[in-house]
């Protein structure tokens, strides 16, 4: 049997997720962020967490081997800059929605919780790559609500 892409991706949306900025800076020294919900724990010992790049992305070579990056988890408010650095071209990270994490990796502004990671590994996965990175860092706030999203659109808890 051969699954329709598009009925695929449908059925996908149907898993509720949180929305995360990817953060690094470009070998140029930009700060870029790129918006993503593939984001998943995958051990406590050591601390690894996973994300995956679209291998067509138009900022791949910038994503696919930082040696340090984040991964910013956005609050209810933030969907302004999820909408903004999920655009094709948009890329570099305005100065007023980050500060600089330990290793130079920006670190969103009031995200519910920022991790900053330093490259692990990476595995090819079809039309993506996966990123493993080990936690270096954790930056939680104390309260908010998380940006969801669910059948291609943003979601409120309760």
């Amino acid at each position: 049997m051969e699954i329709d892409g598009r009925e695929l991706r449908n059925a996908l949306g149907r898993f509720a997720t949180g929305v995360c900025i990817i953060s690094t800076v470009s070998e140029a020294g930009e700060p870029m962020g790129l918006t993503a919900n593939s984001f998943a724990s995958v051990s406590l010992d050591p601390p690894l967490v996973l994300w995956s790049l679209q291998n067509n992305s138009d900022v791949f070579e910038v994503f696919s081997r930082p040696q340090h990056y984040a991964i910013n988890v956005l609050a209810r408010e933030h969907h302004e800059h999820s909408n903004r650095y999920a655009k094709k071209g948009d890329h570099l990270l305005d100065p007023a929605h980050f500060t600089p994490g330990q290793f130079g990796s920006p670190l969103i502004n009031e995200a519910l919780v920022s991790f900053e990671c330093e490259l692990h590994a990476t595995h090819e996965g079809g039309d993506h790559l996966i990123i493993v990175g080990r936690v270096t860092a954790m930056h939680a706030r104390e309260a908010g609500e998380p940006l969801l999203f669910y059948c291609g659109g943003y979601r409120h808890l309760g």
